[in-house]
């Protein structure tokens, strides 16, 4: 995505006052409202809101799950994202672009699905789910960003990667991945924790 390219944000005073946060948030439905309420979205160019924190960019991060298992990759050099390079990943998806507005009356959930079909292909049915948000204000990349958590529950485990982006890709059990959770970006390492809890096993 050219950084001149116009990118979903919300103000982080939006975000603030919803309720701030550090880490997993479930996401309830009054929370979930706030965030992704589309009368509050604006499109921004992305090099003016990538070391903007007082806005924050909406990605998806898509989990899909089959089972006990999870899709997992390494982030590759032909990534958009220098700074998460060369880490592990259980998320999928991007920046939702000013173009996803004319697909409808939902830009965010368009642009969803765009990032997740151009990244991989399911090869199944599926069910979604948003479960909550990820928010981490320690890194560079952190601060300009707000995660949004959706379980994929496939029928099969026959997703695979479309992009060089995502080396190394296939699925691995939650319980091997929560050992090497070290080796992955720090929101994985938030999902991989909330979904290794009893209540979500």
């Amino acid at each position: 995505m050219p950084l001149d390219e116009k990118v979903l944000v919300i103000p982080t005073e939006r975000f603030r006052a919803a309720g701030y946060f550090h880490g997993l948030r479930a996401a309830d439905s009054a929370f979930r409202a706030a965030i992704l309420d589309p009368a509050v979205f604006q499109f921004r160019p992305r090099y003016e809101v990538e070391t903007d924190p007082s806005f924050k960019q909406l990605i998806p991060y898509i989990v899909l799950r089959c089972g006990d298992h999870l899709f997992h990759y390494r982030r590759g050099a032909a990534g958009t994202e220098k700074r998460l390079e060369a880490l592990r990943s259980i998320g999928i998806g991007g920046h939702i672009s000013e173009a996803d507005a004319a697909g409808g009356d939902d830009p965010y959930q368009t642009g969803m699905m765009r990032e997740l079909t151009e990244e991989v292909e399911l090869g199944c049915g599926f069910h979604e789910q948003c479960v909550g948000f990820i928010n981490d204000d320690r890194t560079p990349v952190g601060s300009v960003h707000l995660g949004v958590v959706h379980i994929f529950e496939l029928e099969s485990s026959t997703a695979r990667s479309r992009e060089d982006a995502l080396a190394d890709s296939g699925f691995a059990p939650l319980a091997e991945l929560l050992r090497d959770a070290e080796q992955f970006e720090t929101w994985s390492q938030f999902a991989l924790e909330e979904l290794g809890r009893p209540t979500r096993a």
